[in-house]
This record gives C-alpha cells, structure tokens and sequence, in this order.
C-alpha cells in the first residue's frame, strides 16, 4: 500500500539508528534534522520504499543517502564490508553526477576522521560514477573493484545491465536511488529506467527504492511509477514523504510599464532593463529565467551593453553552450563571483549553484510546478524564503501569471503526464533481456508489467514487438532490417540471434534522438542556411516563414534537407521561435478560462479593483490592466470562458480567418486545429492555413469557401477525434521526423553499425523509405503505432482535446460564432502569430497598437449608436 508519511521522528529518535561516528559528525556539522530527513531516515533504515517531495535546499539527497551510509558504515566496522555495490544512484544529470560524489567523497572522509577520535579505523567507502563519459580503463577497474555507492544515468544503467561480467556486479544491490523523478517521469527517459529497475529486481531481488523530486503532482502516481508494481498487479507497498510545503514562498507578478498596449517596443525594452537592474542591484546573487535559449542570450548581451558595470558579472547558461562553458558558469555562481545569471530552463535541475537570493522570470513559465521549480532556486537553504518575481510583457501573459501565482502560493499544482506503453524503448529493452539469456515468454511479458509505464500493456503489443524482433515482417529485411531474436512461440521462449546483436544494443541504446540541423535549400538547389528540426516538424507545404531575413515558401523536404522558393514581401505562417516555446499546461489553462469567467461577472462591480488585489496579490496597476482588458472584450465582442467557446469569424481581402477561442494549451490546441482544418480541407477542397497559441487557434482559409455557423459547430461534433488526427498527420514533416526518432529508439534504423555513425541524412532517408512501406503493408506495425501514440498523447494532448470535446457535446460548455469586423481584443496575439512579420517584436506591438486602436474606434462608435 502506498500512504503518506505521518510520523515525524525527533533528533533523538533518527541518533538511535545512527552509529555513533555518523552521529557525531551529524550533530557538529548540522545540529539538528530537516523536515525530509525527519520523515524519511528511519522508513529508509526500515526498508521501506520512499518517495520525497521537497523544495532545493532541504537536505533530501542527504535523507536519502544517511540510512544507506550508516549501513555501510556498521559493516566496516564489523570488517565485514565487501567488494560490492551496495546502493545504486541514478539521475538524468551527467554534470549533477559529478557534484553528487564530491557531495559523498567529502562527508564520508570526515566521518572516517570521527571514527579515529573513537579509537578505530574504518576501511574507505568508495564511490565512483559511471556514464558514457568513464573510459573503458575506469570501467574495467569497477569489474575488478567495484565502489560501495555507484553513481550513474538510465542510459548507463540500461548498458550495464547488459555488460556480461559488471551485470553481476550489480546483484548485490540493497537501495536504489532516483534523483530528479520530476525530470525524468514525463518522458521517454523515465520509461527507460522503469524498465531498467525491474530488470535490476530481476537480477538483485528486492531492494530499497528512494525517489526525489521537485515539486510534482500527483504524487500517490509519481510514487507508482518510482516503486513499481508487484506481480498480481497491485503497486508496490511504500511511503511519500511531501514537505514540498515547508519552504516559504514569495510570488510577485509585475508589468514593466502602466500600458501594456501602447508603449513602444523601444519603451517597454527599456523599462524591462531598468527593472531587471533595480532588481540585480538589490540583490546579491539573480538567477533569471526566459522561456527560450534565444532569448536568454538577448537579455544577458542587452543587459551588459546597457550597463557596463556587469560585463564580467553576467553569464548564460543554456543546453546548446558547451559543457566546459556551462560548469565555468556553475563554478562561478558557487564561488559567489557572479550577480547574475541568465538561463533557459537548464538551471531548473538541482545542480548546486550555491546561494541565490532572487529568481526572475521574464514570461510566463506555463506551469505551477515549473514556476515554484524555478523560484525554489532561491534561498537555498530551507529557513530562507524563495523570492520570484514574475515580469510580464503582454496582457494575456498578465492574466496567465495572475492565475499560476495564485496557484503556487495556494499549492494548486498541474498534473504530470506519465508515457503509457512506448513500444520503442520497449523493443529496446526485450532485445537487452534476450541478450542476458533465454526467456519464457510469459515470465518477460510479467516482468516488463511490473513498470509502470507498462502496467497496462496488452500482450498483443507485447508479442507484436517479440515479431518484429524475430524479423516476421516480410520485405524488412531487404531494406537491411534483420532479426535480431529467435523466437519459438510453441515452446514460449525467445532469445537473442546473431553474433552482432549485442554490439547493435550496445551503439544504440538510449532514448535521446541525436539533434538534426535541416539544410535549406532553393528547388534550384542554393543553400540558405539551417534550421533546427523542430522547427521543420511544423512545416506543411506553402508555409511561409523567415530566414537570414529573407521569406521563403516551403515546398517539399528529401532527408534532412528541405526545399524553398524565395517569397518577396510574403507574410510569414510561422515565427522562427516556434519551436522553443513552453506550452501552457491543460490544468492552467482550465484555471485561466474560470478566472475570465469570475472577472467577467465583476465588471460592472465598482469594488473589483481592489477585490482582484487582494485575492490574487497584485498590484493597482495589474488590476486597471487586467479590468480594461476585459472591459474592451466584453464590449466589443464576447468574453469566451469556462462556459463558452467564442469562435470568431474574420474577412481580409483575400481570407476568412476563423478565431476558435479555446483556452486549453498549445499542445491540445494543436491536436484541434490540425483534426478541424484536416476536415476542414477535405470538405471545402483548400488548403487550411493553421496558427495556434496557449489560448486558441486560428485557422485561414480563403475567402470564397467561408464556413457557415453551423459547419463550424459541426467541427466540435467530430465523431473519432484520434482517427481524424492520425489522417491529418499523414505525408506531414511531423510524422516524417518523428518517424525516424522512433525508429532509432527501436532499432529499426540503427544510428550507429560496425563501429561507424550513420548520417542522419542516410538515416531520415531510411525513415521515409520504411514509413511508406509500413504503412502500406503493415499498418499495426508496433513502431508505427507508436510514432502516432508519441505524436498524439505525448508531443499533442489528444486526452485532453477528447475531454473538452465531451464536454461541448454534453453541453457544459456552448459554442458561439460571430462575425466581426476585426479581431477582438482577446484574439490580438493570435492574430500577430498568423498575421505579422513576427520576427521583430516592435512590429508585433505595432500590429496589436494599430489593431487596438481600430477596435476601440468601432467601441466608441457602438456606444454612441446604442
């Protein structure tokens, strides 16, 4: 049974289970217990599984890791302590590994040096880290002397597993510690290492497991997925230690100017550094967070080309820096010799970055839990109060931080969303077990359901992965895809095939698809430049979008190359920071919609000023914005919330713009807008152009095929919203690209072979190549199936776009057409992103200052003809 941790132990009760050299060292260096470690410590020296929930700073690597260091500690004493790997750490940070052991090496020095004082000599504890980046020198060394603590990532764990003679190393395990789980429970990862623990139970029998997280919801799930299932289905007994609570924290959500439409760029850019220097010099160490990697370089370039004092005192860090670069950046935080640094989302993670006593975000971070993430960065220790503050730099990111604020502070967290059923990383992971040995079918299959990933994986996914293996699939292997298992289905056993097969695993293992920069060229074949793969993803033909400042129209791709045609003077359909965005979470946006519905009821209400200040903490000037937001809403046009959609018809010269005000996250709003213009295009014979956002979509079509208000709210009854999706999917960049990251991870299209690398060029040729004949041929083809179920559930949120269409159907929520003359105030962003040249963000504002003046022309004009 899972439960929640009640017993608080005092100081007294966690020394009694302590050998007294680890309680003396305890006592002089930290005096007294942190609430994790009161909770967890004595659960962990019992055996019991443990899950811990809380903020940076709060000594819960040290929880972890006490009850499992005193073990080790009483059998040195009892000269009993072997040549074996008793705990097992596991994070998804190779940098954070690192930091990990020097956090051990030194700690247990010092309790070797209390011992002393005791009058006896206890033998080292070694600890040692194994990644991709440990030579095979190191390695061989761990064979022959193996450390008592081994630290390591999913990937390593995966290949070690696999390692003939370290494999046997790895039986004696007695803890298993996960770091990070909220980084690594909501993708491909996290699926990875389930897996891998069942395999470790298999081989070491039970073991203790310990899981750390950040903030993350819900936790009983988390929990789930850390401890695993039991044989008879039922999920491992343990207990979830959440004192996520127990960090005080402190939201401020701030405009940088009192009008949010009408200052310039030039203005609100200037105001924006003003803010952030007040801000850095009031502090001592400022760690800020844009959305985006681009952006984080403009405001640490900006902020040092506007004031000089801080050129050696800012730094970046971001995933696309070198490594070398970014521990300089980590090394320098820590010495206190920096006052600010400027991130993308790679500081989230618990790196130890020393004491920061401010964190900034500059939009909105999408999410609760990725916002109290950030803001736990500061103060880090657990007496100390984590300070955020928020910038915002447009009114629907101004409601968005009102409603996520208010949530972090009342502890309204958003849902994480676990993978259900990969079956890429599953095909990895059978060929891994084929090659330890021979397996019964049925034992396999229960083993791989004991994940949680897996709890609910039918057998006939399970066997159709067994098939492909055992190379079943007629016309693979004249494409070079080979069997790489036997498999005797009279008998119920399978194992591994061929003398190569264990090197193929060994060269692609792991479930980070290699980054791709796609070539552009001219049909006439001149290069332009590259763009990253992400971007490309979202091209579909007659796509327009900017690059090197120029416009160009996207036509077709071979590989990894795609093709233009130069478009003077052409608007672009996509901007070029698509790709990086952060998408709002569902349960957010949900919370948004009820608070334009509660602000749109207090309208009229002369006090709602200073009731919207003191509910959601905000500022007289968030307030006045916020109201006359509203005010020009709901008298131009209607204000969509909880209870109504506002769809909103819009004519140009040449096109029928469609606003579908659905404020449920970029993710699920994708998932609509591709399913609705897909039968949109079917229907009316055109093509559909598409723009989505947090708040809704737009979709364009041109004038003459205009939809009628009840073909518009016929969209909303489509009957099979999955099957119209994967239709819509078909011959997209999307599924081509994702195609062969799925094909990688399961070993159809190997990215590595005879020790050479295959380009992804070669490889996305491959991919192309395999897609038509699967899909012809072999439409329940395990690794098609699943390029659809990643696209649909985990890249789009299908489940929740299913939901809300239920919803409209049972009528909870009504759907409104109008017809207006402009875009109402609530669609001014969406009509920037299909609209504009947003590459520049002063024509962005310019666009929605023109617009608004326009709409508050036709307001006046309708209150003077009323």
């Amino acid at each position: 049974m899972i439960s929640f941790a009640d017993r608080e132990y005092s100081d007294e009760e966690i020394y009694a289970i302590l050998d007294e050299p680890i309680r003396e060292w305890f006592k002089e260096k930290f005096g007294t217990f942190t609430p994790p470690q009161r909770y967890a410590v004595v659960e962990i020296h019992k055996g019991e599984n443990v899950l811990i929930s809380s903020p940076t700073g709060s000594g819960k690597t040290l929880s972890a890791f006490l009850a499992a260091i005193n073990e080790l500690v009483l059998l040195g004493k009892k000269e009993e302590l072997e040549d074996k790997i008793y705990v097992l750490y596991v994070s998804p940070l190779r940098a954070l590994n690192n930091d990990i052991r020097r956090n051990l090496e030194e700690p247990l020095r010092e309790i070797r040096e209390v011992a002393k004082t005791f009058g006896y000599e206890l033998p080292e504890i070694r600890v040692a880290v194994r990644t991709s980046d440990t030579s095979s020198y190191e390695k061989q060394k761990m064979v022959k002397k193996p450390p008592h603590i081994l630290i390591t990532t999913p990937e390593s764990l995966a290949i070690a597993l696999n390692a003939p003679k370290f494999s046997q190393r790895l039986k004696t395990v007695k803890y298993v510690i996960v770091d990070e789980v909220h980084a690594l429970a909501e993708n491909k990862r996290g699926t990875h290492l389930a897996l891998s623990l069942e395999r470790l139970q298999n081989l070491a029998g039970d073991f203790v497991r310990i899981g750390l997280s950040a903030t993350i919801h819900p936790l009983e799930e988390v929990a789930k997925f850390v401890f695993g299932f039991n044989e008879d289905g039922t999920p491992r007994s343990g207990l979830i230690v959440d004192v996520s609570f127990a960090k005080q924290t402190e939201i401020v959500v701030e405009s940088v100017v009192e009008d949010l439409i009408y200052s310039p760029a030039s203005e609100l850019s200037e105001a924006l550094y003003k803010r952030l220097d007040e801000l850095i010099e009031q502090h001592k160490t400022t760690l800020i967070f844009t959305n985006t990697r681009s952006g984080a370089e403009r405001v640490a370039y900006h902020l040092k080309k506007k004031y000089p004092k801080y050129a050696e005192l800012i730094e970046t860090h971001h995933s696309s820096l070198s490594r070398d670069v970014r521990l300089e950046v980590e090394e320098k935080l820590k010495r206190g010799e920096l006052k600010a640094v400027v991130s993308s989302t790679s500081l989230e993670l618990g790196i130890d970055i020393g004491s920061i006593d401010l964190v900034i975000l500059i939009g909105s971070p999408k999410s609760v839990n990725r916002a109290l993430q950030r803001i736990g960065r500061a103060g880090h220790r657990l007496h100390e109060i984590s300070k955020g503050v928020i910038l915002v730099l447009d009114r629907d990111d101004l409601v968005e931080c009102t409603v996520l604020a208010h949530n972090a502070r009342n502890r309204r967290l958003d849902r994480i969303k676990i993978p259900q059923n990969p079956l890429d990383v599953l095909v990895q992971h059978v060929l891994g077990m084929a090659l330890e040995r021979v397996w019964d079918i049925k034992e396999a299959y229960n083993l791989v359901r004991r994940s949680y990933p897996y709890r609910n994986l039918s057998f006939e996914d399970f066997m159709s992965v067994l098939h492909y293996l055992a190379g079943e699939y007629a016309g693979l292997e004249e494409k070079r895809v080979y069997a790489k298992v036997w498999l005797d289905e009279e008998e119920g056993k399978f194992g591994r095939r061929g003398k190569m097969t264990r090197a193929i695993y060994y060269m692609n293992t792991g479930t980070i698809p290699d980054e791709a920069k796609i070539e552009v060229f001219t049909l006439d074949r001149h290069f332009i430049g590259t763009v990253e793969e992400e971007f490309a993803e979202r091209l579909m033909p007659g796509d327009i979008f900017v690059l090197s400042g120029r416009t160009y129209e996207f036509k077709k791709s071979r590989a990894n190359r795609i093709y233009v045609q130069p478009k003077e003077g052409a608007k672009p359909t996509i901007p070029a920071w698509f790709s990086e965005m952060l998408p709002l979470s569902f349960d957010l946006a949900l919370d948004v919609q009820r608070f334009r519905r509660e602000v749109k009821n207090l309208l009229d209400n002369k006090r709602t000023k200073s009731f919207l200040m003191k509910k959601y903490q905000i500022d007289e000037k968030a307030a006045k914005a916020i109201m006359g937001y509203f005010r020009e809403q709901a008298r131009y046009s209607t204000v969509p919330d909880d209870e109504i959609i506002l769809v909103e018809e819009v004519f140009d010269e040449r096109r029928a713009k469609y606003f579908f005000h659905t404020l449920i996250g970029r993710r699920a709003n994708e998932a609509l807008s591709r399913a609705f213009a897909y039968l949109i295009s079917k229907k009316k014979r055109c093509n559909v152009g598409i723009a989505i956002s947090d708040n809704g979509f737009m979709l364009i079509l041109p004038k003459e095929k205009v939809l009628s208000e009840n073909e518009v709210k016929e969209l909303f009854q489509v009957e099979d919203l999955r099957e119209t999706l994967k239709r819509a999917l078909d011959n997209t960049e999307l599924l081509k690209r994702r195609f062969r990251h799925v094909a990688n991870r399961g070993l159809l299209i190997l990215r590595r072979y005879m020790g050479r690398k295959k380009s992804l060029s070669r490889q996305q040729l491959n991919a192309q190549t395999l897609l038509r004949l699967l899909k012809k041929n072999y439409p329940e083809f395990p690794l098609l199936k699943e390029v659809y179920r990643e696209i649909m559930e985990d890249k789009m949120d299908i489940e929740n776009a299913e939901i809300f269409l239920r919803w409209v159907r049972e009528g909870k929520i009504k759907v409104v057409v109008e017809h207006n003359e402009l875009p109402s105030p609530f669609a001014f962003n969406l009509e920037v992103i299909g609209a504009s040249d947003v590459v520049l963000m002063e024509d962005r504002r310019e666009l929605i200052k023109q617009l608004h003046s326009k709409i508050m022309r036709l307001i006046k004009e309708k209150a003077l003809s009323n």
